[in-house]
């Protein structure tokens, strides 16, 4: 783990490519504390697992008085056959589409979980130091439980992210620079084209590839998204502006998503922080710090990570 000083700094962005969620850049302080210098691994989830016989979401049957908040009211219960083991991967297309229907590059697909992220084909083998993904919050609050350690609040991961850059575009300065993270390059292929011709799908990379922020974390933007402990309000940033400054805020009391159109305003979402593999200029320009999504807690993907902190006190305890 690696230190994380606190202190006060101007959280979210009004900057030209902030989305209305970013907004506006308003004042907060975190109290320090030490944080995973990168994404929980394969390796270390493996250990979790074979340490407590944990079973993921992923592996587990679909609970339809879980699902049924997730879809609009009066959707009718699938049939039981339909409610199996599995979870979200991408999976491209073999062209290139409008990007105004994720559905065209996004399956459930049956028997996917974090031994398997792109389906019961796929494997981690030899992928030990790659970002364990296909995991739910309700996974990651499991592992961190395991771990003596918590999900950052969204205020501490992006405080951290920042590395001590006020208001930094990213986690690394102004300029956009490529060689700083694991991300779609659309000068490469357009997304979401996964054909043979375009050179096959994207995915993770090893943690500790690309060069780490001010702060020695890695990974921070790009490579795949991060959960964090927060109920996720898209006007939470607004309702935050009205104070003169907030300290450590432990995010809303509920959820609300009037943006996302598969599901109900009020359907549960917790934060995800970070961006992914998948992210690009053309449709996901998430990996910049105050970048922030909501994501049912109980929907792994096959792009969905997390990293855990500890308090500075807590930590004292330990040493």
């Amino acid at each position: 783990m690696m230190y994380v000083p606190g202190g006060e700094f101007l959280m979210g962005s009004d900057h030209k490519l902030a989305q209305a969620n970013e907004r506006p850049a308003h004042r907060v302080k975190v109290a320090g504390f030490w944080m995973d210098r990168h994404h929980v691994t394969n390796a270390e989830f493996r250990r979790f697992v074979h340490a407590t016989a944990y079973v993921t979401t992923a592996e587990r049957k679909p609970d339809w008085e879980t699902l049924k908040v997730q879809v609009p009211p009066g959707t009718p219960k699938p049939e039981d056959s339909a409610l199996v083991p599995g979870a979200m991967v991408f999976v491209g297309t073999e062209h290139e589409v409008p990007l105004t229907d994720y559905s065209q590059w996004w399956r459930f697909v049956p028997g996917t979980d974090w031994k398997h992220p792109q389906g019961p084909g796929s494997s981690i083998d030899g992928k030990d130091d790659h970002p364990v993904v296909q995991v739910s919050y309700e996974d990651a609050l499991a592992y961190a439980k395991w771990a003596g350690k918590r999900l950052p609040t969204e205020a501490e991961w992006e405080f951290a992210a920042r590395g001590g850059l006020e208001q930094a575009t990213y986690a690394w300065g102004e300029e956009f620079e490529p060689k700083m993270l694991n991300y779609w390059d659309t000068k490469a292929r357009a997304f979401p084209v996964v054909s043979p011709k375009a050179g096959g799908a994207t995915g993770t990379s090893p943690v500790e590839t690309f060069p780490p922020n001010g702060y020695g974390l890695y990974d921070m933007t790009g490579n795949a998204w991060q959960w964090v402990a927060d109920w996720y309000r898209a006007d939470y940033f607004k309702l935050q502006a009205g104070f003169k400054r907030v300290d450590n805020p432990l995010g809303p009391g509920n959820s609300y998503d009037p943006d996302d159109r598969s599901a109900p305003p009020n359907a549960p979402r917790r934060v995800i922080r970070g961006g992914s593999f998948l992210c690009n200029v053309d449709y996901c320009l998430s990996y910049r710090p105050s970048a922030r999504r909501g994501n049912d807690p109980y929907n792994p993907m096959s792009h969905i990570g997390f990293r855990l902190v500890t308090d500075e006190a807590d930590w004292n305890k330990k040493r």
